[in-house]
């Protein structure tokens, strides 16, 4: 299993590059997770966007679906070069007005997930996690049966006890980092130090830090978490273009 970071901002997009997305592939499968401002282009750059097999999207803020109304486009003007092929987009049904706009003649399906159901895509199965957000989001666990392997996904979300036991042993675990340690009053994301102590508690192998923010050095960012993993774990920030092998 495969994952390459195709945008890693929270927000906006910030000095060329994008917001959450990234492209897990195994066993010739090709799964966009998020599509977040930028995604097309990043992923024009690694594969064909016709050769995608589905869109996995863990909530509907902008930043992780700025590009779907692209990549319809995409599909609908392109796909008599894939047979008609029809893209599925798999999101949840607690927000109807964007879950229906998943679904374009002629070029994506959406499909409802049931987060209290494993559900299988391709090579992978997948579990759910309601996290800690305004809007109604989902952790993603992401598990190759074959490879035994495992990428958790926290997608947005403030520290929650739950989490540690949905990552348990991930090999990689990646984390919405959107504030430094010292962040006080109301959060809606998790800090480095939070994310450190749910990859040691979750004895996960690697940490991601992800939904990175514009004006903190994701170099500082990963220090800080360094200091509460210590050889624990391995910690790392994503970056456009980061592919990881898992």
């Amino acid at each position: 299993m495969k994952i390459t970071v195709l945008g890693m901002y929270g927000g906006y997009p910030f000095a060329g590059k994008g917001t959450s997305s990234y492209l897990i592939q195994a066993k010739g499968f090709n799964l966009l997770l998020d599509c977040g401002s930028g995604a097309l282009m990043s992923l024009e750059k690694y594969i064909d966007p016709l050769k995608l097999d589905a869109v996995l999207l863990s909530h509907y803020h902008n930043d992780h679906i700025a590009d779907i109304g692209v990549l319809q486009y995409y599909w609908q003007l392109n796909n008599q070069e894939v047979g008609d092929k029809i893209l599925p987009i798999y999101g949840h049904d607690e927000d109807k007005n964007h879950f229906d706009e998943l679904t374009w003649a002629r070029a994506t399906v959406g499909i409802a997930y049931n987060p209290n159901e494993v559900l299988n895509i391709g090579p992978f199965n997948i579990s759910f996690l309601k996290t800690k957000h305004p809007v109604v989001t989902y952790a993603i666990r992401i598990e190759d049966l074959l490879e035994k392997k495992v990428i958790t996904y926290t997608a947005d979300t403030a520290e929650i006890q739950q989490m540690v036991a949905f990552a348990q042993g991930s090999d990689l675990l990646i984390t919405d980092t959107n504030y430094s340690a010292d962040k006080e009053g109301t959060k809606w994301h998790m800090t480095s130090t939070e994310s450190a102590k749910l990859a040691v508690n979750s004895v996960s192998k690697k940490l991601m830090l992800s939904h990175l923010p514009q004006k903190i050095a994701a170099t500082s960012l990963v220090e800080e978490a360094k200091l509460i993993t210590k050889n624990k774990v391995e910690v790392f920030s994503a970056f456009v273009g980061l592919s990881e092998k898992v």
